[in-house]
């Protein structure tokens, strides 16, 4: 009588088929025969993953040598040093938790090297413990802050507060009342002995009017598509113009110092050719909140 179902087996004549990421281990056999790694004693309790992710991962290394209460102990300090700095984007306090975090994390790699440092003197320890922060910092911190910085979040001051801006944002995304931020070019205008000079920085303020909106002065204010409001500091009494394609309508908040004698409307009309801030000057929205501490 046969039999009505045959399981399955693996064959002990054929090998098994390899894997997709099987390469990776190839690769990395090929590089620690070529770096003569495979050659390489290293002490009981050592291990070149346990140096590897101790260099990478901040507190692991503390939990890999032990005790693993105080492994868990730093990788908490570690998560909570990481907080504060996102948090305190700059402020004081998150420059000394970033600063905090990054000894940590090389006391404990160092820690977990303890063993390869037995045999060496004082100055040697140091040297290592010298080198291991330059390492540390230069090959992960100052990279990934510079990134992180520099096209995610940004902190910029404004009369001595705080302001988170997000730098993925798309300008045209932008509406009228939304807070902008904005770089500044350095500028000279006006003929000798009346030039009005814009140093190049930063400016920060709520978009008034978009693409295609109408604005118009008067005495008894500005209006923004005839709905009027209060007029800011140095505007215009009179005239008006239509904001233009990629173009926002900003007015600046400046400090202004003066040296001889310079016409009071050669400075109004600087100040209004900066109120039109192009698409291209776009540098990130703030957010509204960051943590829970508004911004505006």
């Amino acid at each position: 009588m046969g039999q009505p179902y045959i399981p399955e087996s693996e064959s002990s004549y054929y090998p098994l088929r390899a894997r997709w990421y099987a390469f990776i281990f190839v690769l990395g056999d090929m590089l620690r025969h070529r770096m003569a790694m495979d050659k390489m004693s290293l002490p009981s309790g050592v291990k070149i993953s346990g140096l590897a992710v101790g260099f990478l991962v901040p507190g692991v290394a503390v939990w890999l040598r032990g005790p693993r209460y105080w492994g868990l102990v730093a990788m908490a300090a570690c998560t909570l040093l990481g907080m504060v700095f996102v948090v305190g984007l700059g402020h004081p306090a998150a420059n000394l938790a970033f600063g905090m975090l990054i000894s940590l994390h090389v006391t404990g790699f160092v820690f977990y090297c303890q063993p390869l440092l037995n045999d060496e003197p004082f100055w040697g320890r140091l040297r290592f413990t010298f080198l291991a922060m330059l390492a540390v910092a230069a090959l992960l911190y100052w990279p990934t802050r510079s990134y992180v910085l520099g096209r995610w979040l940004t902190p910029l001051r404004l009369h001595g507060q705080v302001m988170v801006v997000q730098r993925q944002f798309e300008p045209r995304k932008i509406q009228r009342g939304d807070w902008a931020a904005y770089t500044l070019e350095r500028q000279q205008e006006g003929p000798h002995g009346n030039v009005v000079v814009l140093n190049a920085g930063m400016g920060l303020g709520p978009v008034l009017a978009v693409p295609g909106d109408q604005v118009q002065f008067g005495t008894n204010g500005y209006s923004v598509n005839g709905l009027l409001q209060t007029n800011l500091w140095r505007m215009p009494t009179a005239g008006g113009f239509t904001v233009s394609e990629k173009n926002w309508f900003i007015w600046p908040d400046l400090g202004i110092s003066g040296y001889g004698h310079v016409q009071e409307a050669s400075i109004d009309s600087v100040i209004l050719d900066m109120a039109s801030v192009n698409f291209t000057n776009f540098y990130g929205k703030p957010f509204h909140r960051w943590f829970g501490r508004k911004q505006f």
